[in-house]
């Protein structure tokens, strides 16, 4: 086993191990982020408008499927975490080997599903004619990379659960120049127009797996499955299910009402979905470090359970909702002055009206950065402790607020409704998380009392 490639955060100081733990990972997201707002630019600059608001019309659709794809397999992890927090190493093995029959099953059934789907979907959705080419072509081929999808996020929250979060960023890193390289050469080059910008997204991340996959079997001697470890168990299938499917949904519920809002938002024209794309991708750029710390507390809450460490996991949420507010100020700060300039990007400067919309969206947005910390650093601390299911309630919550905007404030307030919609949902979610936690924390206390 590779000692220096994996953390145990089960001891020394709080504060440094959520720093050290979460940097690598912000670049991470960052770099996610990055090669997804390459598309967006490269869209926009050279396909137009309508060619943007395509590809924006299918954020909510693409959150809830791809979500549910990334929500499982963070779930997955969980379990992985705890056996290499308890030290049992073979247990781990059987976890994984379990994570991948399950992966492949579920990445199979969703792909053949949705890809079926695919266009009714989007007429359901109420998708503008006038781009709803443009939508399909661009989200189907999404839907065809959902195994690639399963591959890079299991194997990356595997490699995360022990405590290296640098390796997936190195690997991440790379695919997201080449995406950027292959966006060029697919849209300008082959002249694939939105599909382009698609299968550039798709084969970078299969790369970013395949090089999980062969630095794991190279650097993790502990990785290394038996054949016996291969059998599949119900009991692990049952454990690992019990993660994943509620993360998932937590996704997918709460993408439920950014549907109902999106098609709400598809009814003001496609001005409308362009500004909100615009603005949206800008804004999950400065949210990378929420998602950061989120991942961070769930691998922290799972090592630290499975080492039964229970005091240590109040001073480590604490220290993270500190960070929380730093990194709130500075974002809203930031996107007050220089919102618009960061908007303009995705279009040439004959679109003012857009650019306008967006950084409205952007300054509203960000006005609510501190409650969208609380719900990532409260919702992923209480899922790696094991009670994932209230993650899926406080989708609901989510799903509730943005289905109130999708139904009421958009209707009469128009776009000024849509950049309300978020925050709203935030605040709902954060209603329901902060009691959850002070619950969680007591059950785990009367299960796990203090040892003398």
């Amino acid at each position: 086993m590779a000692k220096d490639s994996t953390k145990d955060m089960t001891i020394g100081s709080p504060m440094k191990l959520i720093l050290g733990f979460s940097l690598p990972l912000l670049f991470g997201f960052l770099f996610q982020q990055f090669y997804s707002v390459v598309d967006t630019v490269i869209v926009g600059q050279f396909l137009g408008m309508n060619a943007l608001a395509g590809v924006g019309a299918t954020g909510s659709i693409n959150f809830m499927i791809v979500g549910f794809c990334m929500g499982v397999c963070s779930g997955f992890a969980i379990p992985v975490a705890h056996k290499f927090g308890a030290k049992d190493y073979s247990g781990m093995r059987q976890v994984i080997a379990n994570c991948v029959w399950l992966s492949i099953l579920f990445s199979a059934v969703m792909t053949v599903a949705v890809v079926s789907l695919c266009r009714n979907i989007l007429i359901w959705m109420k998708t503008p004619e006038d781009i709803i080419e443009y939508s399909y072509s661009y989200i189907v081929i999404i839907f065809i990379g959902i195994p690639a999808s399963y591959l890079y996020n299991i194997l990356s929250g595997i490699i995360r659960s022990m405590g290296d979060s640098k390796t997936p960023l190195l690997f991440l890193m790379l695919s997201s120049f080449l995406n950027i390289g292959l966006d060029l050469l697919c849209i300008l080059g082959f002249q694939m127009g939105v599909a382009g910008a698609a299968v550039a997204t798709v084969v970078s991340q299969l790369i970013s797996g395949i090089l999980c996959l062969l630095y794991m079997m190279k650097k993790f001697e502990i990785l290394h499955i038996k054949k016996e470890e291969w059998k599949m168990d119900p009991a692990h299938m049952k454990t690992l299910c019990s993660m994943g499917i509620p993360m998932g949904l937590q996704y997918s519920i709460t993408a439920i009402g950014s549907v109902i809002l999106q098609t709400s938002v598809n009814t003001l024209g496609a001005l409308a979905v362009a500004s909100v794309t615009a603005g949206g991708k800008v804004n999950m750029f400065f949210c990378c470090p929420f998602d950061a710390m989120g991942s961070t507390m769930a691998t922290y809450g799972g090592q630290n359970v499975g080492a039964r460490k229970l005091e240590r996991l109040g001073t480590g949420l604490r220290n993270c909702i500190y960070l929380g507010i730093v990194w709130s100020i500075i974002a809203f700060i930031i996107l007050f002055f220089f919102g618009g300039k960061l908007a303009g990007l995705f279009v040439n400067s004959a679109e003012p009206e857009m650019i306008a919309n967006a950084r409205l969206f952007l300054i509203i947005c960000s006005a609510f950065y501190f409650p969208l910390s609380l719900v990532n650093i409260i919702r992923f601390m209480i899922q790696g402790v094991g009670f994932s299911a209230f993650a899926i309630l406080a989708g609901v919550f989510e799903m509730a607020a943005r289905t109130l905007a999708g139904l009421f404030l958009v209707p009469r307030f128009g776009f000024v409704g849509a950049c309300f919609a978020s925050p709203l949902a935030w605040i709902f979610a954060d209603a329901f998380l902060v009691p959850a936690y002070i619950h969680v924390r007591r059950k785990l206390e009367r299960m796990m009392p203090a040892e003398e």
